[in-house]
């Protein structure tokens, strides 16, 4: 695959909270209009070419929550995401670029 038509890949963290009154649920990511489902933990993930959206949600069988989305400019190489610990707030999604520093 050439340079022009690969987006590159990014580590994406999904953290569970420790305290959870939900231990069921499973978290998908929505990328390029795409859900997948995926599992707590760290992964790699290859990225559509350009800036692109990034969303993840939850889902307990009954309901979805806990949904967090974000842009994923062009070089991105980590994504966090923070799942509420009740199964009805919002997640947290922070997006690190190798050009940013604090």
């Amino acid at each position: 695959m050439s340079t022009s038509t690969r987006g590159g890949r990014f580590e994406l963290v999904l953290v569970r909270p420790r305290l959870s009154i939900n231990p069921g649920v499973r978290p998908t990511v929505v990328l390029d209009g795409r859900g997948q489902p995926a599992q707590w933990g760290t992964g790699t993930w290859q990225r559509p070419i350009g800036d692109t959206t990034i969303g993840v949600f939850l889902y307990n069988r009954a309901w979805r929550y806990g949904e967090a989305e974000a842009v994923l400019p062009e070089g991105t190489t980590r994504v966090v995401y923070r799942a509420p610990r009740l199964p009805f707030g919002r997640g947290r999604l922070t997006v690190e670029h190798p050009g940013w520093s604090d």
